[in-house]
């Protein structure tokens, strides 16, 4: 058994990099995504079995089917479940209607091996950190309005990726179980 997750990575953009540092800069309590870590999470599987990852590859590679490569642009900032009670702080994406069907398909088959369907509709977004407490709140705030509409680049979406993750104390350990190219 491994914790996984299929997901798509990101190359921090200059501007991506200066958001994530405003954030830091605020003070506030937070677990930063370390930048080398940054991916776009089309499903989290959890717990998942060894034997099973052939069927993964093969939902994953379905999920793309016929697909070309496309971009995304990288834009806006937000945080969730609202600013007004922030857990975690994201920047957003425009042109991501099929990042949505590919994560709407992988959901569907997913759940045919036993994974949980997810309750909330797919929001494509890139978690940039998780706030632990409420410390400095208004400057985060801050840095989030003065980032809400901010252009981060693009994404060129080439690749899925099986992702593992090791929890360890200083953060999450990630490697490549399976990459299915479009």
């Amino acid at each position: 058994m491994f914790r996984a997750f299929i997901a798509i990575e990101i190359e921090p953009s200059h501007e991506l990099r200066g958001f994530s540092s405003a954030i830091h800069n605020t003070g506030g309590q937070l677990k930063m995504v370390d930048l080398d870590n940054l991916h776009i999470t089309l499903k989290f599987l959890g717990d998942t079995r060894e034997e099973i990852v052939p069927e993964i590859k093969k939902i994953i590679a379905g999920s793309v089917e016929g697909r070309k490569p496309f971009v995304v642009k990288l834009t806006g900032a937000g945080a969730f479940p609202n600013l007004g009670k922030i857990s975690v702080i994201w920047a957003g994406m425009k042109e991501a209607d099929e990042l949505a069907r590919i994560a709407s398909y992988i959901d569907e088959k997913t759940a045919t091996l036993g994974f949980r369907r997810e309750k909330r509709k797919f929001s494509a977004h890139i978690t940039l950190a998780r706030v632990r407490g409420g410390r400095n709140k208004d400057k985060l705030v801050d840095v989030i309005e003065q980032y809400k509409d901010e252009e981060f680049g693009t994404l060129a979406v080439d690749k899925i990726i099986l992702k593992k993750s090791v929890l360890t104390p200083d953060g999450p350990i990630y490697s490549d179980v399976e990459i299915v190219e479009l």
